[in-house]
C-alpha cells in the first residue's frame, strides 16, 4: 500500500471543497445595522427672530476605543462589558451622536446657525462621550448616556465654560429595537439640556 504525501493529501481536500462549492470557514451572521429612532422633541423651537447671532459648531465627540465604534455596548453585570451580537449602529456612536445634537438644535432654532466644525462658526463646542451604553441594572435594560462638554472661541479655543450631562432611560423590552428606542429617547433628553444650557450661556458672553 502506498502512502500519499501529507501535502497531497492537503491539494486533493483543497480540490474537493472549490469544485463542490464548500468552504471550511464558518459562516458569521449577517449584523442589524440601527440607527437612533427620529427625534421626539419635547420643547416648541422659538421663532427665527429669536435667534441668538451666533453660529455654532459642533465637533464630533471624542470618545474611548469601544464607544468610538459602531458596536451596541451593554453592560450585562456588574464589571462587565460586552457588545450585543449581531447589531451594529450604521455609523460610529460619536459621529452618529454629533448629527443627532445638530439636528436637535436645529429644531429649537436658538442660534442663528448649527453645524459641525467643518463649517464656520464663533463658537465650538467640544465634547467627549463617557458613557452610551445599555446597563442589566434594571430588567428591563436602561440606557446610560453621558456627555462632557467645553464651550470654547472659535479663534484661539480657549475654553469658555464646561459642563457634564447625563441621562437615563429604561427600555420597555430587552429586544434590541426597544433598546435602540431607549437610546433615541435618552439622546433626545440629552440634547434639551444642552440646549437650556446652551442658551444660558450664549446669552450670558
Amino acid at each position: 500500500m502506498s502512502l500519499r504525501s501529507p501535502l497531497t493529501v492537503v491539494m486533493l481536500a483543497t480540490l474537493l471543497l472549490t469544485f463542490g462549492g464548500c468552504s471550511i470557514l464558518p459562516e458569521s451572521e449577517p449584523a442589524t445595522f440601527y440607527r437612533l429612532p427620529a427625534s421626539t422633541p419635547s420643547a416648541t423651537p422659538e421663532a427665527t427672530s429669536s435667534a441668538l447671532p451666533i453660529r455654532l459648531g459642533i465637533a464630533t465627540p471624542e470618545a474611548g476605543h469601544l464607544l468610538s465604534s459602531n458596536r451596541i455596548v451593554v453592560y450585562p453585570e456588574r464589571n462587565v462589558v460586552n457588545v450585543y451580537e449581531g447589531s451594529r449602529w450604521h455609523e460610529d456612536a460619536p459621529a452618529m451622536l454629533q448629527a443627532r445634537l445638530i439636528t436637535g438644535l436645529q429644531q429649537r432654532q436658538l442660534f442663528n446657525s448649527v453645524g459641525s466644525d467643518r463649517l464656520p462658526h464663533d463658537l465650538l463646542l467640544l465634547s467627549e462621550l463617557r458613557h452610551f451604553q445599555s446597563e442589566y441594572d434594571t430588567t428591563p435594560p436602561s440606557v446610560k448616556i453621558q456627555l462632557d462638554v467645553q464651550l470654547v472661541g472659535t479663534q484661539d479655543r480657549q475654553p469658555i465654560v464646561a459642563n457634564s450631562f447625563s441621562t437615563r432611560t429604561q427600555a420597555s423590552s430587552a429586544e434590541i429595537p426597544d433598546v435602540v428606542d431607549a437610546f433615541g429617547q435618552a439622546s433626545d433628553v440629552l440634547n434639551e439640556q444642552l440646549a437650556t444650557w446652551l442658551e444660558d450661556q450664549a446669552r450670558s458672553l
